[in-house]
């Protein structure tokens, strides 16, 4: 493994710990939420750092240069890109068919009363809609000047 991947692995823990340390020493809301980030930091700064030194093992070096050139076959594999591609396209389709129904949604829920302040929440669904349909066309237009 890369010498990068360890670092990675350290900045990873850092952070973890220092969110850690922030949640435990201050009083605010957002304690909670900085204890689920420190443990998303943790977790895998820990695993990225086990697997470092695991893989390096002169024991293990050869399996890890087989598993890494078979995941870079399969990476490559034309079925596999295409097969990502595919999914890939499905899941922008169905997350804008979602947006769309969600809009509808809340427009009800508001109308109704439910949901009190919908507004907000029906200009967070459609500026997200509009970034979704406009960054898809940029990313399309720069993907087919670079292969053309």
């Amino acid at each position: 493994m890369k010498k990068s991947n360890l670092i990675t692995g350290f900045i990873y823990l850092i952070a973890g710990v220092i969110l850690l340390l922030i949640a435990i020493f201050t009083n605010t809301k957002l304690d909670s939420l900085l204890c689920g980030f420190a443990g998303v930091g943790i977790g895998p700064g820990l695993m990225i750092i086990f697997k470092y030194f695991y893989w390096n093992k002169p024991e293990n070096k050869k399996r890890y240069q087989e598993k890494s050139e078979k995941e870079a076959i399969e990476l490559h594999d034309e079925l596999n890109i295409k097969l990502r591609d595919k999914s890939g396209h499905y899941a922008y389709v169905y997350g804008i068919i979602v947006i769309c129904f969600s809009i509808v949604v809340f427009s009800i829920l508001g109308q109704l009363e439910i949901i009190t302040h919908s507004g907000i929440i029906l200009l967070y669904l459609g500026a997200y809609l509009i970034f979704q349909l406009v960054i898809c066309r940029i990313i399309y237009n720069h993907l087919l000047k670079r292969y053309r």
